[in-house]
């Protein structure tokens, strides 16, 4: 199994939902207004008068069969408007309860 964490602009909020129901993947952990700027390029997305755009988090675990599509999907949404702000990362799940 894998988590995957999806860090985006919330302008993606439905987009990022679609993909969920689109790959049936029901369960997930959902951190709104998080703040953050990326490692390249990105802006400043604090929530404040200066920089008042603002991010989402969602944490799914998935079988392995799932990440590449997860990834594949996510960077589609990504190359519509790269400036607004996309990401996913992957670890392994060693164990869970």
């Amino acid at each position: 199994m894998k988590a995957i964490m999806i860090i985006y602009n919330q302008t993606h909020t439905e987009k990022v939902e679609y993909l969920l129901d689109k790959l049936e993947i029901k369960g997930y952990t959902l951190w709104e207004n998080v703040q953050g700027r990326g490692s390249n390029t990105g802006v400043p997305h604090l929530g404040t008068h200066t920089w008042p755009e603002i991010n989402k988090s969602v944490l799914i675990i998935v079988d392995d069969d799932k990440v590449d599509n997860v990834l594949n999907n996510v960077k589609r949404i990504d190359a519509v408007n790269e400036e607004v702000g996309i990401r996913a990362f992957v670890w392994d799940i060693l164990k869970t309860v």
